[in-house]
C-alpha cells in the first residue's frame, strides 16, 4: 500500500469493495487454518486410533474439506474482483486527471519535459501504482489476518517454540526496513533510465528520415547502446537488492523451519506433543510463510509505488501557469480587432526580451502580412494573441477587450491557426481536415481541401480522404502537409486566422491561388499572414515589420518602401535573390 495525496482519496472512493474483499480474504484465511486441524486428526488416526473409521473419515474429513475447498475458491474470487477491480478503476482514474492536468499545461512545460519520460508516466508508473493498490493490499490484509491467526493458533499450542519462531521474523522487519529506502531510491534511477531510453527511441523514430540522410546510423545506435547499457545496469542494480532481500526472507523461513522440526520433535520424543500436532503445527507455520514473503514483496513493492508516485505527482503538481483570470468572460460576437499597446515580452526561462515595446493595430477584417528576419519575433507575436504564454495586463487587446479578462478557450475558439510544423494526426485526411468539429461534413471537408489547393493531390490516393496518415503525416509531402493544415483552419472558418509561414513548402502558383481564394472566401474576416517571402504578402491591407523584437514599421508595401530603409533593402535583396535563381535555371 501508499499513501500520498493524490492516491489517499481512493481509499475511502472504494471503500466498500476493499471493506468486502477484505472480508472474503479474512473468510479464506479463516478456513485455510482448519486444514492443519484436519491432518493432524488424520496423521493420529493412521497411527492406529480406535476412533478412525470410514464414517469418520468420509464425516469428519472429507466432507468439511469439499466445504472448505468450496468457500476458498468462491471467498479467492471475490476478493480478487474487489482488490484488483478496485486497482485498475484507480489506474484509469489517474491516468485520466493525469491527462487532464497535462492539456491544461503551458508549453513552457513541454519544452522541459521530453515525451519519452511523460510516456513512462502514463504507462510504467502507472502500472506500478496499480499493482500497489491490488497486490500491495492484498499483501499486506493477507500478512496481517493469516498471519495473526495462525500466529495465535501456534501460541496456543505451544509458547516457547512459537517464541523461537519468533526471532527470525523480528529480524525479516529489520532487513526489509533497511533494504525498503534503498530499493526505493533504485527504483527511481530505474525509471528515470528507461524514460531516458525511450525519449531518445521516440525521437529516433521521428527523425529516422534526417539521421539516414546524414548517414548517422552507426552514431544513434551507439548512442543508444549506451543508454541502453544505463537501462541495463539500473534494472541490474534494482534486481540485485531485489533478489538479496528474497534470498535473505527465504533463508529465515528457512532457519524457523529447522527450529520447529528440531524442537517440535524432542517434544514429541518427551511425549508433549504427538506426530499429529506436531503436523498441525507445521501447518499452521506453512499458513504463515506466504505473509512472511508477503511482508518481503510488499515491501519491494510500497518502494517502488512510493518512487512512481513521487513521479506522477510531479506531473499533477505542475503548476497551470496559463489559465483563466477570476471574473474571465466569454469572447462573443467577435469582429476581429486587435491590438497591441507597449507590449515587452520575455519567455519564462528566457535571458532577454524577445519582444520589446511593440505597438500596433489591426482594424476588424484587414488582411495583415508580418514579416521579419528569421528569428525577429514573428511568431512569438502570433503566439501571444492566443495566450500561449501570459503577458502583462493592458498590453493585447481583441475588439478592445484586454485578453487577460477573456476565457482562454472562448479566445481560442475564435481564432484558425497555421502553426509552423504543420502537425498533422496519425488519423484520415478527412479528420485531420475536419479536425475542428465533432462531426465532419465531408462535402465541408472537401470545399476546405479546394481553397487550400490540395484537393486535386488527395483524390489521387488510392482511398481518397479516406487516407490514413503516417505519423506527423509523414506520408505526405511537406507542400501536401502545409495546404492541409491550411484546409482544416479554412474550414473552422473562424472571425481571426493566422497562418504561420504557412506556404514555404509550395510553389509559386499554388501560393497565388491559395492567397487569391482567402482574399475572396475571406472578405470581412481577420487574416494574419507571417511570411518570409515579400511577394507573399505585399498585397496585404497593412504589414507590420519586425526586426529584432520591435516593430520597425506599419503600412502597405508602398509606404513601407518608401519610408522604412531597413524594408526596403530586404524587398530589393528577395529581388536579386529571384533573380540569380532565374539566371541559373535559365
Amino acid at each position: 500500500m501508499i499513501f500520498g495525496k493524490h492516491i489517499n482519496k481512493y481509499y475511502l472512493k472504494h471503500l466498500p469493495l476493499y471493506l468486502l474483499g477484505t472480508l472474503a480474504l479474512v473468510l479464506v484465511d479463516y478456513f485455510q487454518l482448519i486444514v492443519p486441524k484436519l491432518y493432524g486428526n488424520v496423521i493420529n488416526g493412521m497411527n492406529g486410533a480406535d476412533w478412525f473409521t470410514m464414517d469418520y473419515l468420509v464425516n469428519e474429513i472429507c466432507l468439511p474439506m469439499v466445504g472448505i475447498v468450496v468457500a476458498i475458491v468462491v471467498g479467492r474470487f471475490l476478493w480478487r474482483i474487489c482488490f484488483f477491480g478496485s486497482a485498475i478503476r484507480i489506474e484509469t482514474d489517474l491516468r485520466n486527471r493525469m491527462f487532464d492536468h497535462a492539456r491544461l499545461l503551458s508549453n513552457q512545460y513541454y519544452q522541459v519535459n521530453k515525451v519519452g519520460n511523460l510516456m513512462s508516466l502514463f504507462t510504467n508508473d502507472l502500472d506500478t501504482i496499480q499493482e500497489c493498490m491490488g497486490d500491495g493490499v492484498l499483501m499486506l490484509v493477507d500478512a496481517l489476518f493469516l498471519g495473526t491467526l495462525a500466529m495465535i493458533k501456534m501460541w496456543n499450542m505451544d509458547r516457547m517454540l512459537t517464541g523461537f519462531a519468533l526471532i527470525p521474523m523480528v529480524l525479516m522487519l529489520l532487513i526489509g526496513t533497511i533494504v525498503g529506502k534503498s530499493m526505493m531510491n533504485r527504483w527511481e534511477i530505474r525509471q528515470q533510465a528507461f524514460s531516458d531510453l525511450s525519449d531518445f527511441s521516440q525521437e529516433s523514430f521521428s527523425g529516422f528520415a534526417v539521421i539516414k540522410a546524414f548517414v548517422k546510423e552507426l552514431k544513434e545506435l551507439a548512442a543508444f547502446r549506451k543508454l541502453n547499457i544505463q537501462n541495463e545496469d539500473a534494472n541490474v542494480n534494482y534486481t540485485k537488492i531485489s533478489v538479496m532481500l528474497n534470498i535473505l526472507i527465504t533463508l529465515l523461513v528457512e532457519s524457523v523451519i529447522c527450529v520447529i522440526l528440531g524442537y517440535g520433535g524432542t517434544l514429541v520424543y518427551k511425549g508433549k506433543f504427538d506426530p499429529g500436532q506436531l503436523v498441525e503445527y507445521i501447518g499452521y507455520f506453512s499458513s504463515i510463510v506466504w505473509p512472511i514473503m508477503a511482508i518481503s514483496m510488499l515491501i519491494e513493492k510500497t518502494s517502488r509505488g512510493k518512487a512512481s508516485l513521487k513521479r506522477v505527482g510531479e506531473l499533477l503538481d505542475a503548476e497551470i501557469n496559463v489559465k483563466d483570470a477570476e471574473g474571465a468572460e466569454a469572447l462573443t460576437e467577435v469582429k476581429g480587432g486587435i491590438e497591441f499597446r507597449h507590449l515587452t515580452f520575455r519567455y519564462p526561462d528566457g535571458e532577454n526580451d524577445v519582444l520589446e515595446d511593440c505597438s500596433f493595430k489591426i482594424a476588424p477584417g484587414e488582411s495583415v502580412g508580418i514579416v521579419g528576419k528569421t528569428g525577429s519575433g514573428k511568431t512569438t507575436i502570433v503566439d501571444l494573441m492566443l495566450r500561449t504564454y501570459n503577458v502583462p495586463d493592458g498590453t493585447i487587446f481583441i475588439d478592445g477587450k484586454d485578453i487577460n479578462s477573456i476565457s482562454i478557450r472562448s479566445l481560442r475558439t475564435n481564432f484558425a491557426y497555421v502553426p509552423q510544423d504543420n502537425f498533422l494526426f496519425s488519423d484520415t485526411i478527412q479528420n485531420n481536415i475536419g479536425f475542428a468539429f465533432d462531426e465532419v461534413d465531408a462535402d465541408a471537408v472537401k470545399r476546405a481541401a479546394i481553397l487550400s489547393d490540395v484537393d486535386d493531390n488527395i483524390v489521387e490516393f488510392k482511398e481518397g480522404y479516406g487516407t490514413i496518415l503516417g505519423e506527423r503525416g509523414v506520408t505526405v509531402s511537406g507542400g501536401q502537409k502545409q495546404r492541409i493544415s491550411i484546409a482544416r483552419a479554412l474550414m473552422k472558418d473562424a472571425p481571426i486566422l493566422i497562418m504561420d509561414d504557412s506556404v514555404s513548402a509550395v510553389d509559386t502558383n499554388t501560393e497565388r491561388i491559395i492567397l487569391n481564394n482567402l482574399r475572396e472566401n475571406r472578405a470581412g474576416k481577420t487574416t494574419i499572414l507571417i511570411a518570409h517571402r515579400i511577394t507573399t504578402i505585399e498585397g496585404m491591407d497593412k504589414i507590420i515589420f519586425v526586426d529584432d523584437g520591435r516593430i520597425l514599421a506599419v503600412g502597405t508595401h508602398d509606404e513601407l518602401c518608401a519610408g522604412c530603409p531597413d524594408y526596403n533593402r530586404m524587398v530589393e535583396l528577395q529581388k536579386l535573390e529571384n533573380e540569380a535563381g532565374g539566371i541559373e535555371n535559365a
